[in-house]
Order: structure tokens, then sequence, then C-alpha cells
């Protein structure tokens, strides 16, 4: 009822509308992060951005953006965030991002590794179902501290460009904290004391004992991108094309050490001018050398951001969160934008856009483990080890920007496959691409 009477009061203000103007000088937005989960309690907060547009001569490009989350769960998890981003603080138009987060997270997402090598069985985690184990039977306690920052400067052209950056992530993994969990919940609700699937490949050692606890990674990345994007919050023409290395030696202070590449490639097709455009992205992200620890693989890897993944919100919407972890990984999306209300409110840029979409991405390399000691142990229920299949989503979004740059999103995403769960509404900011 909240989103439909905020519907209604942008239209309502519409009737007040005006010419579209350049913005100057600071502009805030924001959105509030509220959701509710049973295991991890009320979710409150708020997601904002700064955006300073100088004299606006470079609108709707901003001299810089800073974006910062906050939030809390009544029962202990959080997000902690804050990332820059300017092409105009360095001097020859260097662009540097930066992101510093602390977030801890009591229930996130572990189904195993390589896609559908590892079941995703529902009936474990229904407690109306006879083989209900537990809710939380596919998750973990992950702390992670990050910090990176990334720089990109001209070569040979405007278009052509180096980047490269250092980033460290320091990963603390535990099982859920069942008691915690249960603390103030109604005993129907309560999870039961029993092993999860982390536990059991803990046990098993598919996950090393010198990886349970998780670690530090510090790293370097070096890359070139190619980029003809005639806006950077959503284009309407042009492409966004890079080539990354990701090298993590062990005389950095690594357990592991490894090296990745990551190439993607962004095209965006302007099909009506001005209202509605075609917009597709491309990825591969593998390993080259070395190992990695588990708790390294669920991440996608940009020169502006790195995200968790492979499913869920950022990759793969309406599949399950982190659904697809392994060596190597392939993804693609596709979605149409249509712009179908552009006006200006109170002085403020406004439009109103819908995204219809379709995900998909697939294990390409697997992770190495050895599943013998696990299918002794679970001679009814084994892994099977078969081949990853292409995981697909799909569904319907709702965009409404401010100022080019503020963009509240709203997606709604379906699983093909209920392998990889059934749906996901996932609310913050931005386009995916």
């Amino acid at each position: 009822m909240k989103k439909l009477l905020l519907i209604m009061l942008i239209f309502t203000l519409v009737l007040f509308a005006e010419e579209k103007n350049v913005k100057t000088g600071f502009n805030f937005g924001g959105v509030p992060a509220i959701a509710y989960d049973t295991d991890t309690g009320f979710r409150y907060g708020l997601i904002g951005n700064i955006y300073n547009y100088g004299d606006g001569s470079t609108y709707p490009e901003y001299k810089y953006s800073l974006y910062m989350e906050w939030s809390r769960t009544t029962k202990g998890s959080g997000n902690n965030e804050i990332f820059f981003d300017s092409k105009h603080i360095l001097p020859k138009g260097i662009r540097v991002t930066a992101d510093l987060a602390y977030l801890t997270e009591q229930t996130l997402d572990f189904y195993g590794f390589n896609g559908y090598e590892a079941e995703y069985n529902t009936t474990l985690t229904d407690s109306a179902d006879a083989n209900y184990i537990s809710r939380g039977y596919y998750k973990i306690d992950r702390k992670l501290f990050k910090f990176t920052t990334d720089f990109q400067g001209k070569l040979f052209s405007k278009n052509l460009l180096w980047t490269g950056g250092i980033g460290h992530f320091g990963t603390e993994i535990s099982p859920i904290d069942i008691d915690k969990l249960n603390d103030g919940t109604d005993e129907a609700d309560q999870l039961p004391d029993t092993t999860t699937l982390f536990e059991e490949y803990v046990k098993s050692n598919i996950i090393p004992g010198d990886q349970k606890d998780g670690g530090n990674t510090n790293f370097v990345k070096l890359g070139i991108i190619y980029d003809t994007r005639d806006n950077q919050a959503n284009p309407m023409s042009g492409m966004w094309t890079e080539l990354l290395f990701i090298v993590a030696p062990e005389f950095l202070g690594n357990d592991y050490g490894y090296s990745q590449m990551i190439f993607t490639h962004r095209q965006y097709f302007t099909l009506l001018p001005k209202k509605l455009s075609l917009a597709y992205r491309v990825s591969y992200q593998g390993k080259l050398t070395g190992e990695m620890p588990f708790y390294m693989l669920p991440y996608i890897v940009s020169s502006y951001k790195t995200v968790d993944g492979l499913g869920g919100k950022k990759s793969i919407r309406g599949t399950l969160r982190n659904r697809i972890m392994s060596d190597a990984f392939a993804y693609g999306n596709v979605e149409l934008r249509w712009k179908f209300l552009q006006t200006v409110v109170f002085g403020q840029n406004l439009y109103l856009a819908v995204n219809p979409f379709v995900d998909m991405g697939m294990t390409v390399s697997k992770y190495d483990v050895d599943y013998s000691t696990y299918n002794a142990n679970h001679p009814n229920n084994p892994i099977t080890e078969e081949d990853d299949e292409l995981h697909i989503g799909y569904g319907m979004g709702l965009k409404i920007a401010l100022n080019e740059n503020f963009i509240i999103s709203v997606d709604y995403g379906m699983a093909k496959d209920e392998r990889d769960g059934s749906s996901g509404l996932y609310i913050g900011l931005d386009f995916l691409f």
C-alpha cells in the first residue's frame, strides 16, 4: 500500500511539472532500508547518495558522488558502507573509486559448489515437510571487512582507459548462531539445533580446516577499459568493455595465492530516442593460477565495484543468492528500458521507467572438490557431481530517477528452475549495469 501511495503522489506532483533543468551544487537522494525476515528480524536503516554537480557544466555527469548505507536488523546483522566516485578530484581526469564496508550477515546463503552439482532441496527448509531439517540449513554466518581503491586514466584516447587498484577482504566465517537467531522468537518459529550444510562440508573436508574460519585476502587489480557510453547511470548508446586481472600472491600476506581474469562486455542501443533502449551484458570470470579459498568464490568483479554473486540481486535476479560458486563462470543479462514518464517536479528532474529483463549464468570450470567422504556419510542423498546447466531468471523492474543519477530500483525476478529457488524482490539503487 505504501508503494502504491508513493506512485500516486508522484503522478499528482506531475501536474505541476516544469521544463527539464540543469542541476548545480549538491543534491541528495535517499531511500529507507526496510525489510523483514523471520530469522534475522526487522531491517531498518537508510541508503543515500550525495551528488555534487559543481556549476552544472558537466551535468548530468557529477563532479563526485558519495554513496552511503547504514542498516541493522533486530537480531544483529548490519550493513555499513561508503562508496566514493569522482573523475574531477585528481589531475588529468583520473577517476578514483573507493569502497569501504563492514558487513555482518547472520544467515548468508551457502548451497555448495558448482551450481546444480550440489542439489538445493526445498523440503529440507520447509518446516511443514517430513524431511525438514532447518530453515538455516543452507546458511552461514559471515563478517566481512572490505576496502578497495581503483583508478582509471586515459590510454591513447578518451575512450580507451587503463585501470589499476588494490583491495583487502577480511572474512570471518562460522556456522549460524542458532541461540542468537532464536532469541525473542516464538517457539513455533525457532530453529532446531542441528547440523547445517556448511558444517557437513567441514566435517567431510570439502571445506579444508584452514579455510572454515575465513581469512584475509589482499589483491592487486590491473586492466584496460573501452568506454563509449553517452551516460553512466542509464546509457542510451555506446559500449563498456573491460579486461581485468586480479593477482593475490602469498607474499601480500595471503594464505592462498591465486590470479583471475575477468572479461565483461556491455552494450546499449537506442530504439526510441530518449525513451526506449536495449541493454545487454555478457561476462566471464575465471581462475588462472593457484588456489582460491572458498570464501573468495562468491564475488563478481568489475572495474567499478565488487559485489556478491553469482545468483541473486546483482546477477541472476529471481534465483538464490550465491547459487553458483566455482573456479570459473559466465553470465549474461538482457533488458529493455522504457522511460514512460519524463518531467520536472519542484525543480527536480524526474523520470519513471520499466525494465523487463532476462538473466542467466552457469559454471564454466568447476571448483575442485572431493565428495568421497561426504557421500560415504550420506548414502541416501549423495552428491552426483553432474555438470552444471544454465540458471535463468526473468522478471520486471520499476525505476524512479531523480536528476538522472539517483535511481530508486525495484526489481522482481522469478527463477525458471525450482533448483534455483522461486522468486526475489529487490529494492535498492541504480540499474543493474
